[in-house]
């Protein structure tokens, strides 16, 4: 390796690695952004200055972290989700751009149905929170708990919300015991659950498989575990109108869909696809 004393010139190290092992080539910008405490413009605006020693090496550690399958999230300790920065580490799964989009069907599902009422809503599963606290920021008539079965991941989440400004209830416990323990009712029902079926997560990338939480991926079986259990368990907290909105892998929409209809047969149930035309989220409308 050639010495390297400029931006452009670790950049492009960077990118050459990267790309030999099929690798995001952005990894370079984003963690050179993140010693450098620059955003974007402000790198590629410096890319003929000189970077000291200690710069560098922390960069090229970090490069080689990324090669050996560490997520460039967790290296620098955030991911960004619906415009706000949320903190992430091993404990959480990283929030994907999908799930945005999870989010805004709530948003406008909510808004139709419930108007400007006050809405008790519950994000099963939270992980580092991010649905729940975007969910009460993005609506403030929404009065936000959440369930977690890890006291790591809750802990995380908290740190998310107070540090977003977000007013949400933490429990921690399996799916929706906490609730039914408390025989506390809500509005809405939100979960990106674990839904990998158990077959496939050998064929998942390293970076996936090998850093995030398992207990956060894996799903059964056939990756629906989860929502079977939701459905004996939402019946006893939802309230008689209410919405319940699930994240899906590909291919189990109308499966998910099934189960949904089977245990409230009267509701308006929908597949909906995500921005690449895959079947990513199911929304279940009931007793309206």
């Amino acid at each position: 390796m050639k010495s390297i004393t400029k931006v452009y010139e670790a950049l492009n190290w960077a990118s050459s690695c990267l790309r030999e092992e099929n690798r995001d080539e952005n990894v370079g910008e984003l963690l050179l952004c993140h010693h450098l405490k620059m955003n974007r413009s402000q790198l590629l605006a410096s890319l003929r200055d000189d970077l000291n020693t200690e710069v560098i090496e922390l960069f090229i550690e970090d490069i080689k972290k990324h090669l050996n399958g560490l997520p460039v999230q967790y290296i620098i300790g955030h991911e960004e989700f619906y415009g706000r920065t949320f903190k992430v580490n091993k404990e959480v799964l990283i929030p994907r751009p999908e799930t945005e989009e999870l989010v805004e069907g709530v948003l406008k599902r909510a808004k139709t149905l419930f108007g400007d009422k006050e809405i008790s809503l519950v994000d099963v599963g939270t992980g580092s929170g991010a649905i729940a606290i975007t969910l009460a920021l993005e609506n403030s008539n929404f009065d936000v708990c959440t369930v977690d079965i890890a006291a790591e991941s809750i802990k995380v989440a908290k740190e998310n919300a107070e540090h977003l400004g977000a007013k949400v209830e933490f429990y921690e416990g399996d799916l929706l015991g906490p609730l039914i323990e408390r025989k506390k009712k809500v509005d809405i029902v939100v979960s990106n659950p674990p839904y990998i079926p158990d077959y496939e997560i050998e064929t998942l990338s390293p970076v996936v498989k090998d850093h995030e939480p398992i207990r956060a991926l894996v799903g059964g079986e056939d990756g629906l575990d989860f929502y079977r259990r939701f459905m004996d368990e939402i019946p006893q907290i939802l309230k008689n109108k209410g919405i319940v909105a699930f994240e899906v892998g590909v291919g189990q929409g109308q499966l998910v869909a099934d189960l949904l209809t089977s245990t409230f047969p009267k509701a308006k149930v929908e597949v909906v696809n995500d921005i690449n035309g895959k079947d990513r989220m199911v929304f279940a409308e009931i007793g309206f």
